[in-house]
């Protein structure tokens, strides 16, 4: 499991990512990562971020029994979670001041963004954020060959899936009540985006 391509690319961005969560996450408090794979991120993450909670999350029984071999003090038990379910948020049971989510929502239905979205709004406080980590489709263009073809090949593979239109993605968290507050360049042109949950 731990060497398929989807998990060696958790350990090559896995620094990159790690430099913009020390900017944004609170001092305290728990994190809730929405689809954590085979566990690498926040088992890295909550070693380096020792002061918060780390909340891991699978669709997938397999996964979630795998990354509930994770023994870190500050690692919470992992929650079954698919964000297409209405309701996915009354799962979580603790509160959630961050959520994060890498490499997703390009290999899910759109409806895995929206529904990402609106169980963070009944989840996350005023301030509260969500950050995303891929690849994204930017002013209807591709930000390299690469990631044309990488879109040309998910959708090849599954006609709902593919690389977001960051305007779409920005739309759909304003209809739920966050801001996109930055958007931060990433190796292989890849974003992370981040999204805070407004007042109002």
């Amino acid at each position: 499991m731990s060497d398929t391509p989807m998990f060696r690319a958790a350990d090559r961005n896995k620094d990159a990512i790690l430099g913009v969560l020390r900017d944004i996450l609170p001092a305290t408090g728990t994190v809730l990562e929405i689809a954590s794979g085979g566990g690498q991120h926040i088992a890295y993450f909550s070693r380096a971020l020792p002061h918060l909670d780390w909340q891991p999350s699978e669709v997938s029984p397999e996964l979630v029994a795998h990354l509930d071999s994770l023994t870190q003090p500050n690692v919470l038990p992992a929650l079954a979670i698919d964000v297409c379910e209405a309701g996915w948020h009354g799962a979580v049971g603790v509160s959630t001041d961050a959520i994060i989510n890498t490499n997703m929502i390009h290999i899910a239905p759109w409806g895995a963004c929206l529904g990402l979205f609106a169980g963070g709004a009944e989840l996350l406080p005023v301030g509260g954020l969500i950050c995303f980590y891929g690849p994204f489709v930017v002013d209807g263009g591709y930000t390299s060959a690469g990631n044309e073809a990488f879109d040309r090949s998910l959708r090849e593979q599954n006609p709902e899936w593919g690389l977001r239109e960051l305007a779409q993605v920005c739309d759909a968290a304003r209809a739920a009540g966050f801001d996109m507050e930055r958007t931060v360049d990433m190796p292989v042109n890849n974003l992370s985006v981040v999204f805070r949950r407004a007042n109002r």
